[in-house]
């Protein structure tokens, strides 16, 4: 992972959910110099107002810069034929990298974590990939860096526990109509059944592979 001067600027993605609520928790608990930036998707009505306005008290509380932007995503999505999901990921990454040019930023963190690997992996090998698709996710691609990236949810989940922290949660994730969310809820669970270590024997994998 690299590592950053803490008089380098961070634009931290938060969208309010526990993953980004410890990740800039854990930043400003060590001094960085975040901007905190949140992205409404307009996808779950009054819940995504809620996200904005929970991060927005969130900015304040952090004493953070603070940006946010409004997406018409699912207009997006059918213009340029692509998934809700892919539509969501390419605003946001666009978003991210216009904002750390204008405010001459060093990096853009997100909050992925060891988890989202396993369920990444995954999906690519259903997919159909190669050798680059089997490595998961990289700690930093670019400007983007993950920090959380060999922290797992439950972990993280600790965290949020043993600091107290705040956090909205996104009803979609339960929604198992996402692919993301059949693997999360239904096929990782499956396969842990069969061998608990299925997921760090994953990530041991994808570390041989890269």
């Amino acid at each position: 992972m690299v590592r950053v001067d803490k008089n380098e600027k961070i634009i931290v993605g938060v969208s309010g959910g526990a993953d980004s609520s410890a990740l800039i928790h854990i930043l400003t608990s060590l001094n960085y110099n975040c901007i905190i930036a949140h992205c409404n998707f307009h996808l779950r009505g009054e819940e995504s107002v809620r996200d904005e306005n929970f991060v927005t008290l969130l900015a304040k509380q952090y004493n953070c810069p603070f940006y946010k932007i409004d997406f018409q995503t699912k207009e997006y999505a059918d213009e340029n034929r692509i998934s809700i999901e892919m539509a969501a990921r390419d605003l946001r990454y666009l978003w991210f990298e216009s904002l750390r040019q204008k405010e001459n930023a060093s990096y853009i963190a997100v909050a992925h974590h060891a988890d989202d690997i396993v369920e990444t992996v995954l999906m690519n090998l259903t997919r159909g990939t190669g050798i680059y698709g089997l490595c998961g996710i990289k700690p930093q691609n670019g400007y983007i860096i993950r920090p959380l990236l060999s922290v797992w949810r439950s972990e993280i989940m600790d965290y949020i526990e043993e600091n107290k922290l705040s956090f909205v949660f996104d009803s979609t994730n339960n929604d198992t109509e996402f692919v993301r969310n059949k693997f999360r809820k239904k096929i990782i669970p499956l396969l842990e059944e069969i061998n608990p270590s299925f997921s760090k024997n994953l990530i041991e994998t994808t570390e041989k592979l890269s």
